[in-house]
């Protein structure tokens, strides 16, 4: 039987160092492994690259070992390693985070809590990021607290939602109110994930969000723009 660690991984792209641009780790320095696939069609998915099937021929198939050599020669030293997707909890990615973990590397992972991995339990952190209605998927919870189970002690488990209107927020405040142990982030949406987006749509989108949290007294929540597209637009690699 095939180990983790010698698997090949569909991967779609490696890059940084950049900053982490949403949730958790916003603003840290990483490097992004972005795997391809997902069980996912999101409405309003930017990484239709990572998603779709007719985007596969552009997927590298990589062993652990090139992924970590690549993450070195970017990085210089050891740094945070970004997993994400489509969907990398689809991925065995095992083999990949012990490797790293022996370099030096830590690893945050976000998924949408679909599928679950028991090698969740080694990373350093979790980012589980149901979609909300706006998204067109329904969350069913006994996937979502599989993900949990499967974690364990191990991460630190963050929720992050992203919030494009009402529904999404209403989405929100009840997932939270069922997981009230883990901090929640809170993301405004981007109406424009092809082509160039309008900062000052989304900075409006930002203000209501922190708005509609503040009137509600939701103190416990984090507000979040997506730093990334603030910065770069819907540039990839950055």
């Amino acid at each position: 039987m095939t180990s983790d660690r010698e698997e090949r991984l569909r991967i779609s792209e490696i890059f940084g160092p950049t900053v982490q641009g949403e949730g958790r780790h916003i603003g840290e320095p990483t490097v992004f492994v972005r795997t391809g696939g997902c069980d996912y069609r999101c409405r309003w998915c930017d990484t239709l690259f990572a998603v779709l099937p007719e985007h596969r021929g552009e997927w590298a198939p990589m062993d652990p070992e090139e992924v970590l050599a690549e993450v070195d020669r970017l990085a210089g030293e050891p740094i945070l390693v970004s997993l994400s997707g489509g969907n990398p909890a689809l991925q065995p990615l095992g083999g990949l985070i012990a490797a790293g973990h022996e370099r030096g590397h830590s690893f945050t992972l976000e998924t949408q809590g679909s599928v679950a991995a028991a090698w969740f339990a080694a990373l350093d952190s979790l980012t589980l990021s149901p979609k909300g209605p706006s998204s067109g998927h329904i969350t069913r919870l006994a996937e979502l607290e599989a993900c949990l189970d499967a974690a364990g002690e191990g991460p630190e488990t963050t929720f992050k939602v992203v919030v494009f209107d009402e529904a999404d927020y209403g989405y929100a405040r009840e997932l939270a109110a069922n997981y009230p142990g883990h901090p929640f982030y809170l993301q405004v949406g981007n109406p424009e994930p092809v082509g160039e987006p309008d900062p000052a749509d989304l900075m409006a989108r930002y203000r209501w969000l922190v708005e509609r949290v503040t009137n509600d007294r939701w103190y416990a929540a984090t507000v979040l723009p997506q730093l990334h597209v603030l910065a770069w637009g819907n540039q990839r690699g950055v």
